[in-house]
């Protein structure tokens, strides 16, 4: 949301200095809701029933929902903007006027009652991932923070890259047999609730470097600062923060680089550096302050207090955005994959989803899912 300020800043000052020439908002248009009726039970029951709910999972709740937002979807099927085969045809034989009406009747219509909402069990991802913690404190420490030498924290650490670290040691990337077992058994979101979990944890600084110069590895971190961010906190979710982290880890990671891992970048990068200069390089990241991952939800409800500005079922009855409270939980998450993934157009949308994953998706739908229509 930072992202937005500055436009919002820039909005407002346009609008102000523009106060002299403000046209009266237009008219509403008139619409239709028997004619939009007729529409609905001919070409959307089959689907959405003629009481606007989904007839199957995936498939969204269209009654009670915001008219401005229906009109704007069944614009945005028409022109090609998504992509649904079935109702870019359909909208493709209706009119403005055919769009308008058939809108005004889904969002004239009472909120359907969801009974699967009732079945769905909900948790946030962090509390999740927690339970799953418990098995890597051995190693780890607790809640990430470990304190063995040559053993990384995971405290802090960026979610992505964690998730892409574990798939690493299961496929074999990284030559550590003991990591290789661990969450063997465990699926995609269940690595993802952990990632979220560790993520969200506040790092600890391992002890300085026992060999190596700080003031000499600074200068050569010039062209790593590009990925992993200044002084090594890192700003992208899937690549790692260095900044606090074991120095024998750092040191036996960049190495690795030279013979077994995989990242075209960081090998080039590392072929040309000396033992001398890795030691450095791993004694100034050592050096440096760690933070917390940034943008980590501590739980579903903090994250949906957010998209209720836009979202919420009070107030913004003008807003082309939708409301979730008591949607179908499979068509909150393909909904949200699809802008996080830019299939759908929303530029607004996919920033604040850029960085979600699968896991915090599943559970924002669930909570959306649970909670009352309104």
């Amino acid at each position: 949301m930072k992202n937005l300020l500055p436009g919002i800043v820039l909005t407002l000052l346009a609008l102000a200095a523009c106060t002299d020439n403000v046209q009266p908002a237009p008219k509403p248009v008139a619409t239709d809701i028997a004619a939009g009726k007729a529409i609905a039970e001919r070409d959307c029951k089959a689907c959405h029933g003629v009481n606007g709910g989904g007839v199957a999972p995936a498939i969204p709740h269209l009654a009670a929902q915001r008219e401005s937002y229906l009109l704007a979807s069944l614009k945005e099927y028409k022109d090609g903007k998504r992509s649904h085969a079935a109702l870019k045809d359909m909208t493709q034989q209706m009119s403005e006027a055919d769009l308008r009406n058939v809108a005004a009747y889904f969002a004239s219509l009472p909120p359907v009652a969801n009974p699967t909402a009732q079945d769905i069990k909900h948790s946030s991802p962090y509390e999740q991932g927690k339970a799953h913690a418990a098995d890597c404190a051995g190693c780890h420490g607790e809640n990430g923070n470990a304190t063995t030498p040559g053993t990384p924290s995971l405290a802090g650490q960026q979610p992505h890259y964690l998730v892409a670290a574990i798939q690493e040691y299961h496929r074999g990337d990284r030559k550590t047999g003991s990591m290789r077992s661990q969450l063997r058994d465990a699926d995609r979101l269940e690595v993802e609730n952990l990632a979220l979990f560790f993520a969200a944890q506040t790092p600890t600084q391992r002890p300085a470097a026992s060999r190596g110069d700080a003031v000499a590895g600074e200068p050569l971190t010039a062209m790593c600062g590009g990925c992993h961010g200044a002084r090594g906190v890192s700003s992208d979710a899937a690549t790692p923060t260095l900044a606090g982290q074991d120095a024998q880890y750092l040191v036996s990671s960049m190495k690795a680089y030279r013979k077994t891992r995989q990242n075209w970048g960081m090998q080039r990068y590392v072929s040309a550096l000396s033992d001398k200069d890795i030691d450095n390089i791993a004694a100034f990241y050592v050096a440096q302050k760690p933070r917390a991952a940034d943008q980590v939800p501590s739980s579903t409800q903090e994250l949906a207090a957010k998209c209720d500005r836009c979202h919420d079922a009070e107030g913004n009855a003008s807003m082309a955005a939708p409301k979730m409270r008591g949607q179908d939980k499979d068509y909150l998450i393909m909904a949200m994959r699809a802008y996080r993934d830019d299939k759908r157009e929303s530029s607004t949308m996919h920033r604040m989803s850029g960085a979600y994953s699968n896991a915090i998706i599943e559970s924002l739908a669930s909570w959306y899912a649970s909670q009352p229509a309104k």
